[in-house]
C-alpha cells in the first residue's frame, strides 16, 4: 500500500532534537577521527553487501541504533552477516564505535546522520532484517509527521527487504505503539508474526536488550516487541 507521503520523514528529511550531549573524552574523539572513517558508509553510490563487505552476505539495517548495544550484539552473534547502523546522535555513534572496537567487529558499517539517506541507496530486495527500536515517539499529535513510522519510510523498508525478510519494531511509548499498529495494520506487504500477547510483551530470542529498554523497565514502563515478515 502506498499512501500520500507529503510531510512525512521521507519528504521532510529534517532531523530534530540534539545532535550531541556531553563533551567527548580524548579517546572518544580518537574513535571518531580514526575508526569511524574506516567503517563509515560511503557518502555516494549504491550501498550493498558487495560495496561494503566485498562479498555476498545477508544484510541487516538498524535505524537509530542508540548507543549500539543491539547492533553490536547482533553483529557479534552473526559474524558472516553484514550490518549497517545509522544514528544522528554523536554520543550514540561513539558508543557503537566502542562496542565495535572492543568486540573487534569487522562486519559493521556506520552512518552518522539520517537513515533514509542510506536506505534509499540500498538495492531493492536486498535486506534480510530492518530494525527500528525505541524511536523518538514525538507524542504530540501535531508532531506525528516527524515519526519514522509513517507510510513513506515503511514504503522504503518494504521495498528494500527481500521476500521473507523481517522488520522488527520495539517501543515503550503507548502513543507510538498505537500509531505504529495503525500504520502497520494498513500494510499489505507484511505478515505480523504473532502467536498471542506473549509475542509482543516478551522479547523474542535473538533480540538483545538495549540500554534504553533496560532504563524504561526500571522506570516501570511496559515494552512491546513486533516482528513483521515481508510477503
Amino acid at each position: 500500500m502506498t499512501a500520500n507521503n507529503e510531510g512525512d520523514p521521507t519528504t521532510i528529511r529534517q532531523l530534530y532534537g540534539r545532535r550531541q550531549g556531553h563533551a567527548l573524552r580524548d579517546q572518544q574523539v580518537e574513535l571518531i577521527e580514526k575508526l569511524l572513517p574506516q567503517i563509515a558508509v560511503p557518502v555516494e553510490g549504491p550501498v550493498s553487501s558487495k560495496t561494503l563487505f566485498d562479498g555476498d552476505r545477508p544484510m541487516h539495517f538498524e535505524i537509530g541504533f542508540g548507543a549500539g548495544e543491539h547492533l553490536a550484539t547482533r553483529a557479534d552473534m552473526l559474524p558472516d552477516h553484514g550490518f549497517i547502523g545509522c544514528e544522528p546522535y554523536l554520543n550514540g555513534v561513539v558508543g557503537a564505535l566502542q562496542h565495535i572496537r572492543d568486540k573487534r567487529l569487522a562486519n559493521v558499517r556506520l552512518h552518522m546522520g539520517n537513515a533514509l539517506d542510506v536506505l534509499e541507496r540500498i538495492p531493492d530486495g536486498s535486506l534480510s532484517f530492518v530494525y527500528l527500536l525505541h524511536p523518538d515517539p514525538w507524542p504530540k499529535a501535531r508532531h506525528a509527521k516527524r515519526r519514522f513510522m509513517n507510510h513513506g519510510p515503511v514504503d522504503m523498508i518494504a521495498a528494500k527487504l527481500k521476500p521473507g525478510g523481517e522488520f522488527r519494531f520495539g517501543t515503550d511509548h503507548p502513543v507510538y505503539l498505537e500509531w505504529a499498529c495503525m500504520i502497520m495494520n494498513q500494510r499489505s506487504e507484511f505478515e505480523w508474526l504473532c502467536d498471542g500477547p506473549e509475542s509482543w510483551t516478551n522479547r523474542p530470542g535473538g533480540w538483545p536488550e538495549t540500554r534504553y529498554e533496560a532504563k524504561a523497565r526500571r522506570q516501570g514502563h511496559d515494552v512491546w516487541y513486533f516482528r513483521y515478515r515481508r510477503m
